[in-house]
């Protein structure tokens, strides 16, 4: 039985080690640009208690980690909230837990008055893109702020919460 909760101190070397096992998985290499070269990844809990800012994983009955999600200000563009480090293990792939963290993101938007959620991605991930698509994200023509990603991910989407 998994539950959702908000990310903890402890969490931090269970999540690092997932975005690092999952971005392996995908070919997502940290010489590419991509998150699991981010410099917080080891303590992605400072990251997430910053003002409007939030994360939540996913564990189990044992209070092990098997995956997360959260966002943060855009940098450059701080009036819109980047959706950041979604990553989980396969054994929680395909139980809609991706879905509910995007909703738990949205909702946690609104409640700060923001008006739209934006994110990079990769071809890698095509699952998390049709998902992205069915939840409303839109393509971009250009990337939006400063992610420091922008160059290793080829599609960059924006979903309008006004709507």
């Amino acid at each position: 039985m998994f539950q959702i909760r908000v990310i903890q101190a402890s969490d931090n070397p269970e999540l690092a080690s997932i975005v690092r096992e999952v971005s392996k998985e995908f070919g997502l290499a940290p010489e590419s640009g991509f998150a699991v070269a981010d410099p917080s990844l080891d303590d992605l809990y400072a990251v997430y208690t910053q003002p409007h800012s939030q994360y939540w994983v996913i564990v189990d009955e044992h209070n092990k980690v098997y995956g997360g999600a959260g966002l943060s200000p855009l940098k450059g563009a701080e009036h819109i909230l980047e959706i950041q480090k979604m990553y989980f293990l396969p054994e929680l792939r395909g139980h809609g837990f991706a879905k509910k963290l995007l909703e738990l993101c949205f909702e946690f938007a609104q409640q700060h008055g923001v008006q739209s959620c934006y994110l990079e991605t990769t071809k890698n991930l095509s699952q998390a893109i049709k998902l992205y698509e069915k939840l409303g994200f839109k393509y971009l023509d250009a990337p939006l702020g400063q992610t420091g990603h922008s160059h290793a991910c080829e599609y960059w989407m924006e979903k309008d919460l006004t709507v």
